[in-house]
């Protein structure tokens, strides 16, 4: 488990199509961590760590936080303290995304390269 601000900064940016494709994957996944009023408690960045390291992509709801600039502090304190990036926001919802430390237990491969081609339905 990671202690969070503890870990390195070490993970790598990740490109459109990567970000894209892990959105894809949270699809279908439902908000594992919800943010009350209180906003990004210890207890919460806790629950955040866990998470990441048992699924690497999870979806977090703010709850009561509605106002965007609090939510914009939320998103910066989450990413700083879990170092993990943010994969999407719609709404109240974003997807986080952080993988494994230990290669042999990552459950996600995300694709280095785009694929060739672009598009097939273009001309």
């Amino acid at each position: 488990m990671h202690a969070f601000g503890t870990m390195e900064k070490n993970m790598n940016r990740l490109s459109g199509f990567q970000r894209k494709y892990l959105r894809g994957l949270a699809h279908g996944l439902r908000p594992v961590v919800f943010v009350g009023q209180k906003g990004i408690t210890d207890s919460v960045s806790l629950s955040i760590d866990e998470a990441l390291d048992t699924h690497e992509l999870i979806k977090l709801r703010f709850v009561d936080l509605k106002d965007k600039v609090q939510k914009k502090r939320a998103e910066a304190l989450i990413t700083e303290r879990n170092n993990c990036e943010i994969v999407g926001r719609i709404g109240h919802v974003l997807v986080l995304f952080r993988p494994h430390s230990d290669p042999e237990k990552r459950k996600i491969a995300v694709p280095e390269k785009k694929a060739a081609g672009g598009n097939p339905g273009k001309i």
